[in-house]
């Protein structure tokens, strides 16, 4: 599917949840503290911002999208970064070798 289909039925989402919720495009902007043009772009899937449409889910209380748009954040440790760069640079013939220094102090 094209990014413009996409960007449209996410607008055509929000719109329904909007009348669902028995609002005006007036008063939806009004609550999410974005212009009137703003939402009816994102309503028409005619590009908006990551802004608007996070303001305008927090207005309707749908944060929860946010959550289904992937996976959740997974615990980022840097020194597994590390260590992967190394091995990857171990396997390299001729790659300089990093040796890590021993950090325990007694």
């Amino acid at each position: 599917m094209r990014t413009d289909e996409l960007e449209e039925r996410l607008g055509e989402r929000l719109r329904a949840l909007r009348i669902r919720r028995d609002l005006t495009q007036v008063e939806l902007a009004e609550e999410a503290n974005v212009s009137l043009g703003a939402l009816k772009r994102l309503e028409r899937g005619m590009g908006s911002t990551t802004t608007t449409l996070v303001s305008v889910l927090r207005a309707l209380d749908e944060e929860r999208w946010i959550d289904a748009l992937g996976p959740g954040p997974s615990r980022f440790n840097p020194l597994d970064v590390l260590e992967a760069r190394n091995k990857r640079a171990a396997k390299v013939p001729g790659a300089p070798r990093v040796r890590r220094r021993r950090t325990d102090v007694r």
